[in-house]
């Protein structure tokens, strides 16, 4: 059953749209104001409402205004008198679905309304449907069935539809991107842009112009005007990734857009007003990173109004058959291999990997397999010697202090240069020899990680 609300100052307007819409199927609910309107909202969540413009006190433009941020709000149609279109097409921009115009017929209110609440019901349809799919496992291309995906996923929906700021946490690889995009494409502002930044990978000197953008002129080859991501993600999200690699002073300039909503471009004085939503990710502790004075804190109270942690592959490895499989069907299609399939032990052997890059390397290692395999099936021998073979974590703390004993018998120089080229060889490693990425782990700039691999020696 639907509800439908009607707010009108006159009891007898009130009393005829009541008689031409009381069906079994509705439920009628009333208020002489918009003071009464918004107390039957909280009370009742009617799926419908229809309010008169003109009302003594505040009119009905101004109460669909206030209801904007609400997340259980009603649609909204406008009853306007004859001759005030220009009032309507200005509550059309407000956020109304649709107007009627006074003296109005039966039938064409009827119509109207018929085709407000077959929008309420596809919307309903739609919001079953996504929680269905949360039951079965899958959020967007985000998978999982583990309980900690599970509570992940309905946190996630839950604060999508709203406007607040999020804090992604989770390790290299475990999709926190993929999980921004997600919440933007559910939320109010999915038609507008959403804009990925990663805070790690611009150097300290080209990260407010891209953030906030600058002036022509306002430094050496700035040789026109050119919009920041924020001015490109207004109206949208901008998605903050590995913000606690951010440097001081760009962080003092975020604070002030989360709490002015304005930013200035580089070498501008004209102040220019956004609006977005941040999401921020970091594989970081930040509260780690407050105690030692590298991320402020008055930012991360306001980037984490909700928390949401991805956990790590190795945490909910009751998951992997079902990435396993997934991975499989769409790496087999892209490189058109059919009847492509795991051998028991080899998906064993997949289970029972630490997966330290997470979904990255699940992924990558599936697609791997995909494209070398020519028998049809994928069996153990076919999987790559770190999968085969995970380090066992006792073994692996026997050999660090090994290596670390056989450097403190070295000279400090020397022992620093093979302690460099041990650290930069390993997480080259893990990124299959991707400078880019390794530098955004290990929080230098690329530039800079390519001089290090040139003076060390290091073959990528």
């Amino acid at each position: 059953m639907h509800k439908i609300l009607i707010v009108d100052d006159e009891e007898a307007a009130r009393y005829g749209i009541r008689r031409a819409l009381e069906t079994s199927e509705t439920q009628i609910l009333e208020a002489a104001s918009a003071e009464a309107a918004r107390a039957a909202i909280k009370m009742q969540q009617p799926h419908l409402m229809l309010t008169d413009i003109n009302m003594p006190g505040e009119d009905g433009v101004s109460l669909l205004k206030s209801l904007s941020d609400k997340p259980l709000k009603p649609l909204v149609i406008m009853i306007t008198a004859y001759g005030t279109a220009k009032v309507a097409v200005e509550a059309m921009k407000a956020g109304a679905y649709d107007y009627v115009t006074k003296p109005f017929e039966i039938e064409e209110l009827r119509l109207v309304v018929r085709r407000a609440l077959e929008k309420v019901r596809l919307e309903q349809e739609n919001c079953e449907l996504r929680k269905q799919i949360l039951v079965e496992g899958q959020f967007g291309r985000m998978i999982g069935k583990s309980h900690e995906m599970q509570r992940l996923f309905q946190v996630a929906d839950q604060v999508a539809g709203t406007d607040v700021t999020l804090l992604i946490q989770g390790e290299s690889g475990t999709g926190k991107e993929l999980l921004a995009r997600e919440i933007h494409d559910r939320s109010p502002r999915k038609k507008a842009a959403f804009v990925a930044v990663n805070c790690a990978a611009l150097p300290d000197t080209l990260i407010e112009s891209e953030l906030f953008g600058h002036e022509k002129g306002a430094f050496t080859g700035a040789t026109e005007q050119r919009k920041g991501k924020f001015e490109q993600a207004h109206g949208g999200t901008i998605f903050l990734d590995e913000i606690g690699d951010m440097n001081a002073l760009t962080q003092a300039k975020v604070l002030r857009v989360l709490e002015e909503k304005k930013i200035e471009r580089l070498g501008g004085n004209t102040t220019i007003p956004v609006d977005v939503r941040i999401l921020s990710a970091t594989h970081k502790n930040l509260p780690f990173e407050v105690e030692r004075s590298r991320f402020r804190q008055d930012l991360l109270y306001r980037l984490k109004v909700v928390t949401l942690e991805i956990p790590p592959l190795r945490n909910r490895k009751e998951d992997l058959p079902l990435l396993i499989q997934s991975f499989l069907s769409m790496f087999a299609a892209r490189h058109r291999k059919e009847n492509l399939f795991f051998a028991a032990e080899a998906v064993k052997c997949l289970t029972h990997c630490p997966w330290p890059g997470n979904i990255r390397e699940l992924r990558n290692v599936i697609e791997g397999c995909v494209v070398l395999n020519r028998s049809g099936t994928i069996d153990v021998s076919d999987l790559p010697l770190e999968v085969r073979a995970p380090r066992d974590p006792l073994v692996s703390g026997v050999e660090k202090k090994t290596e670390s004993s056989g450097l403190l018998q070295m000279p400090y120089k020397e022992a620093k240069r093979q302690f460099e080229i041990d650290y930069i060889t390993n997480r080259l490693k893990e990124n299959n020899g991707n400078v880019s990425r390794t530098a955004a782990q290990i929080g230098l700039h690329r530039q800079s990680l390519q001089q290090k691999l040139h003076e060390l020696g290091i073959e990528r």
